[in-house]
């Protein structure tokens, strides 16, 4: 594999194509060596096993606030970039360490096996309604209809977002995301700002409710914990770290959820074997198959060696977690959907200090939905589904469903 042909496939990556199935670019970057130097202090790192050696090593860092004023000096400039350094998301220890502990006491397993009972009401009721809908010959677009309303409910749920404010986060939440993806223009920026200084407002009245009531939910313990002490969270923490598990509650899984439906669909022999007692096994090869998160990205700060990779002080890594999900030599016959391979264990929650918080609870959602979905009687595509269009975060935005004899 030519180095020509490994930095086209970087390229393609970025373009709308690219971005619908990044998998055969994988392919190709596999081909040229576990990462890509780009020549310009930057690499596109593919390879299982550099991937989580660089996640765990405490001398590779997420670009936090003092490595965007070098970068870009008016950052602070938009809300939901700002928002998004603010949090845990982007910070780096100490800072990230505390904030981290504050809201960890949530997704503990006791925790996370307590909100069973919540999941499964909250997705039987949703696909009971699918169900009738379906019966009546409609057509049913199932991230409408379940795949967002669930991992919303739960999560808004915990943070004690009343059942009637859930929908009005969604758009706005999904206009925050972009600020995730490794290339946005502005006026996707200019849309994220926006959405972000609505959802900030509304978080503001929230949390200033709590304070004169509280309720047994995330919110108050966080509100109890920066009203207490302001050196363990501030104001603009407290904020920030709110809008973050909001949003990053139900984006993956949503996510999960939709591409794991149509990867059943696409694999009806597999699709037979799902219940609730495979389920686990099933997710694992969920998230290992199509990754609801692609990519992420961190900074090395002094000469670090992870395995088939010497890296310099200063280099800009570009980590593609789905890459890393399909590189043949970590996983036998990658691109082949087998929920009972031995090699399993995807990265797409991340690894080491920065691992996905939420991942206990996404598990938990995807186990309970994608069996009860599986179930409904003649499920088929009613069209072709449509995917977002981000790399960083990967589902659909319409996935139209309809039953058939």
């Amino acid at each position: 594999m030519s180095y020509l042909e490994s930095i086209e496939a970087v390229a393609a990556l970025m373009s709308p194509e690219g971005r619908v199935d990044p998998y055969p670019l994988y392919r190709v970057l596999h081909a040229g060596g576990p990462a890509l130097d780009t020549g310009t202090s930057g690499y596109v790192v593919t390879s299982y096993a550099a991937i989580d050696a660089v996640l765990r090593d405490p001398y590779v860092l997420v670009a936090d606030a003092s490595t965007m004023d070098r970068a870009w000096p008016d950052w602070r400039d938009h809300r939901s970039v700002a928002s998004i350094a603010t949090s845990m998301l982007r910070t780096n220890a100490p800072d990230h360490t505390r904030m981290r502990r504050l809201a960890s006491g949530a997704f503990t397993a006791r925790r996370v096996a307590g909100l069973r009972d919540t999941v499964e009401a909250q997705a039987a009721a949703l696909v009971a309604d699918m169900r009738g809908r379906l019966a009546a010959g409609e057509t049913v677009d199932v991230m409408d209809a379940f795949a967002y309303p669930l991992p919303i409910g739960v999560i808004c749920a915990l943070l004690g977002v009343p059942p009637g404010d859930h929908a009005w986060f969604r758009q706005r939440a999904g206009d925050l995301t972009a600020v995730l993806e490794p290339d946005i223009d502005v006026a996707e920026l200019d849309t994220a700002d926006r959405g972000t200084r609505e959802m900030e407002a509304y978080l503001e009245d929230l949390v200033a409710r709590r304070r004169r009531t509280s309720a047994d939910d995330l919110t108050t313990a966080l509100v109890r914990a920066s009203d207490a002490d302001p050196d363990q969270l501030s104001g603009d923490e407290l904020l920030a770290n709110l809008l973050l598990l909001l949003v990053a509650g139900f984006e993956t899984t949503t996510n999960l959820i939709g591409n794991g439906l149509v990867t059943l669909m696409d694999h009806p022999r597999a699709a037979a074997g799902l219940d609730p007692d495979t389920a686990p096994a099933y997710v694992e090869e969920f998230l290992r198959y199509d990754s609801p998160v692609q990519l992420t990205s961190r900074l090395v700060t002094r000469p670090t060696r992870v395995p088939g990779l010497d890296l310099p002080a200063g280099a800009w890594l570009m980590l593609l977690l789905g890459a890393a999900n399909r590189d043949p030599a970590r996983f036998g016959e990658p691109d082949r959907f087998d929920p009972w391979r031995a090699d399993g264990g995807p990265i797409s929650f991340g690894a080491g200090a920065h691992y996905c918080l939420g991942a206990p609870l996404a598990r938990l959602e995807a186990r309970i939905a994608l069996p009860l979905l599986r179930d409904l009687p003649g499920l088929a595509l009613a069209g072709e589904p449509e995917r977002r269009d981000r790399l960083t975060l990967r589902g659909y935005a319409r996935l139209p469903v309809t039953t058939t004899p």
